[in-house]
């Protein structure tokens, strides 16, 4: 297809425009404990969401990148980590602007990875942190990640999420499925 061919003429301001990101969680083996833990990232004060929550690592896609690619970028960028062999586990659809004549969202590509190397470096997005997976209950984590992250740790399956606001307007609804791959 053609560029003009996309279906984002300015003609058509009810379709739905999308930001990609990726969200990426690496587990690692702890060397003393054994215990399996996860690489998160504890947001900076001076962020504007989620300070000083835990998140997963990652960030917007560049117009120049593939997905895969952009989130081995954010984890270098975010937590000093390259090479992590990632496997695409979920996507979730954000429903950010519900207005039928320009609806708009964020669609997250959720990767998943284990990594024997542990030295981490923090950024300006805040500092990454090797938390238990038997833990993250007791740790102040970004909302969605009290249910996603066991979907996750848990089981081999794809996650599709939809995330869309409540009718308050003043947090999100989360919507998890689990659909099994067959190798």
């Amino acid at each position: 297809m053609k560029v003009n061919e996309q279906g984002l003429q300015s003609d058509k301001p009810e379709r739905y425009r999308i930001i990609p990101r990726t969200l990426i969680f690496v587990t690692s083996r702890n060397p003393q404990t054994e215990r399996r833990e996860v690489l998160l990232i504890k947001g900076a004060a001076t962020k504007r969401l989620w300070a000083g929550k835990y998140n997963g690592i990652g960030g917007h896609i560049e117009w120049h990148e593939d997905v895969h690619a952009a989130a081995q970028r954010e984890l270098v960028e975010e937590a000093g980590i390259g090479r992590v062999e990632l496997s695409l586990r979920g996507v979730i659809n954000i429903a950010v602007e519900t207005d039928p004549h320009a609806p708009a969202g964020v669609i997250v590509f959720v990767f998943t990875g284990e990594s024997r190397k542990r030295t981490l470096h923090g950024s300006p997005e805040g500092e990454p942190a090797w938390i238990p997976v038997d833990e993250l209950a007791s740790h102040p984590l970004v909302d969605d990640l009290y249910q996603l992250l066991p979907l996750l740790m848990d089981s081999p399956d794809f996650v599709y999420g939809h995330y869309q606001p409540q009718p308050s307007g003043a947090a999100m609804q989360y919507h998890f499925q689990q659909i099994s791959v067959k190798s």
